[in-house]
Formats: structure tokens, C-alpha cells, sequence
């Protein structure tokens, strides 16, 4: 193995240390006190709740384009992280939805298990695409499992009284760090470069959230929270673009 996947290896183990030794920490409260508060046609927080069907158009597209003709792979079994990523981005739009509708940690739990889905399956999408295909697709079921086993037991926690999100928090870290650890490595593909459109849109995303009230206040039209919605739909078009304008390389031009 080359040293850069040495490296992604060694940032999965550290990940993993982490989550297991870093201090528990529970949900703060105040994260699901957002900005924009109105309620329009009957219901409450009408825009973070709306705003979440960006997600369910987007991911009803990645599954056309992944499941059809149009999408590029050298072997079919190569389409299904691909399309389990899909059904994480569709599934988060209902999962947020209700979130948002009344927030708290028992409906955030709905919000962040699909998300772990689209998280995961993206990651195992890159093993295969620039590592190795059968280590891809057979950490494909072991990373969601990780994944949702993080969200279960963040709940499982916070019902008990000492609520640890920590684990949860790390993993969504370690999704972005290794997907950019993965754009460093050679792709089979053409267009391997499009990754970073990925994490750019999903940083785009996590500023909009992070100044959810600020944005509010610019005129009190629309908050950031909401704009992160849309923002972070647009990372999974940027790997629907990818899938359909990419061609294999020639493994004697990578030598």
C-alpha cells in the first residue's frame, strides 16, 4: 500500500480511539433554538421544514442517475454505495423535516441517522473508486452499521441521563477528513477532482448553520439554517455531475 493509504488507515484508527476515549459530552439545548421560528400555511418553522425538499428532489435524481444508463462504472456492483448515498440524501429530507417541525433531541435523531447513511456510503463510494472495489463494497454494510450505531447510541445516552455525543460528532469529522485524505488518491476515474466540490459545498453548509442568526437578521428574509439546506443539496449534484461525466481511465496511463 502506498504511504497516503497508510495514512487514511491511520486517521481511521485515531478516529475510532477518539470516539471510544474522548470525554462524553451531551447535545447542548440551545442547538435546536433556531433563527427562524415562523410558521407559514399551518406550520411551525415552515422554512427549515420546506427547505428540506431540495434534499428529496436531489436524491430522487441521484437514484435515477445512479440506478441508469447514464451514470459511468467499469462493474455494476459498483453503482450501490453510490445509490445507498442517494437514499441517505432522499431519506434525510423526511428525517429533517420532522425535525424541524418540533425539534428537540428525540426528533434529531431522525435528522442524523440518514445522515450517517449518506456519510458513510459516500466514504465506502471512494474505497472503491481509488482503493480497491471488494474492500469497498465489504465495508459497505460494517460502515453503515458504524454509522447508525453512533446515532443509536448517542440517543440511547441522552434517555439515560448522561448523553454522549462525542462519537457521533467524530464521526461526522472523520467523514470530511477522509473524503479529503481520498481526493489526494488516484481515481480510476476521470473527474476524481469533482470530491472537492463536495467538501466545498458541505463547508459552505456548516457556515450557514454555524451563523444561523446572523444571516437571519441580514433583513430577516431568510435564516442560515435553512440556506445550509439548500447548500448542502447541492454537494450530492456535484456527484451526480461526476457519475455522468467521467470515462475510466486507461490503467497503462496510470503507470
Amino acid at each position: 500500500m502506498s504511504l497516503r493509504i497508510w495514512f487514511v488507515v491511520a486517521v481511521t484508527v485515531i478516529a475510532i480511539a477518539a470516539a471510544v476515549l474522548v470525554p462524553a459530552m451531551p447535545q447542548p439545548l440551545d442547538y435546536h433554538d433556531f433563527a427562524d421560528h415562523r410558521e407559514m400555511f399551518g406550520v411551525h418553522n415552515f422554512l427549515d421544514v420546506a427547505s428540506n425538499g431540495a434534499f428529496l428532489i436531489v436524491g430522487v435524481i441521484g437514484l435515477v442517475v445512479t440506478l441508469g444508463p447514464r451514470a459511468r462504472f467499469q462493474y455494476s456492483v459498483e453503482r450501490w454505495p453510490y445509490a445507498v448515498f442517494f437514499v441517505g440524501v432522499l431519506t434525510t429530507a423526511a428525517g429533517s423535516a420532522y425535525y424541524h417541525l418540533a425539534p428537540d433531541n428525540e426528533t434529531l435523531f431522525w435528522d442524523r441517522l440518514p445522515m450517517t447513511v449518506a456519510f458513510m456510503a459516500l466514504v465506502a463510494s471512494q474505497v472503491v473508486d481509488r482503493i480497491n472495489i471488494r474492500v469497498g463494497i465489504g465495508l459497505l454494510i460494517p460502515m453503515l452499521v458504524l454509522g447508525a450505531a453512533t446515532v443509536v447510541y448517542w440517543r440511547l445516552t441522552e434517555r439515560a441521563g448522561h448523553g454522549n455525543v462525542m462519537p457521533y460528532g467524530i464521526l461526522q469529522g472523520y467523514s470530511v477528513v477522509i473524503m479529503l485524505l481520498m481526493a489526494t488518491l488516484p481515481s480510476r476515474y476521470t473527474r476524481g477532482n469533482d470530491l472537492y466540490w463536495v467538501f466545498a459545498w458541505y463547508v459552505l453548509s456548516k457556515l450557514l448553520e454555524t451563523f444561523d442568526p446572523q444571516v437571519m437578521a441580514l433583513g430577516h428574509v431568510v435564516s442560515g439554517h435553512t440556506l445550509k439546506h439548500l447548500a448542502a443539496a447541492i454537494a450530492p449534484i456535484a456527484v451526480c455531475q461526476m457519475l455522468m461525466r467521467r470515462t475510466l481511465i486507461d490503467p497503462a496511463s496510470q503507470r
